[in-house]
């Protein structure tokens, strides 16, 4: 059976960079211990603006702003909603819920659910 993948895409400020990176350690052990097979997150360092479509213009990136491209792997889509059900429930990331204290801009986030099909 695939894997099943969420993906997320998160402008944010350079001098935040290193509060988000806090936040997502503690966020990664806490999807791991549900049962999350891997948790990545990613920063930009070669995703130019294209002539149509990019990254950068995606979340409408500002000065001073890093796009940061973040996945979850789960084993079916099943076990992705019952493991995302717990961590949403665990109190241990309500702290870390509360939009005026993300340090990034919550409204240009963007993220969907995809089944791999082909893993090599």
């Amino acid at each position: 059976m695939a894997n099943y993948v969420d993906g997320f895409v998160i402008p944010v400020p350079l001098d935040k960079l290193a509060d988000y990176k806090k936040i997502a350690r503690k966020a990664g052990k806490i999807w791991k211990e549900h049962g999350a097979l891997q948790y990545v997150e990613c920063v930009a360092d070669d995703a130019k603006p294209g002539k149509r479509t990019s990254f950068p213009q995606s979340v409408k990136l500002k000065e001073g702003e890093v796009v940061i491209f973040s996945f979850i792997v789960f084993p079916s889509r099943k076990e992705r909603d019952r493991i995302n059900k717990l961590v949403m429930s665990d109190p241990r990331l309500a702290e870390m819920m509360n939009p005026e204290a993300m340090p990034f801009d919550g409204k240009r986030m963007f993220w969907g659910g995809f089944k791999a099909f082909l893993e090599l």
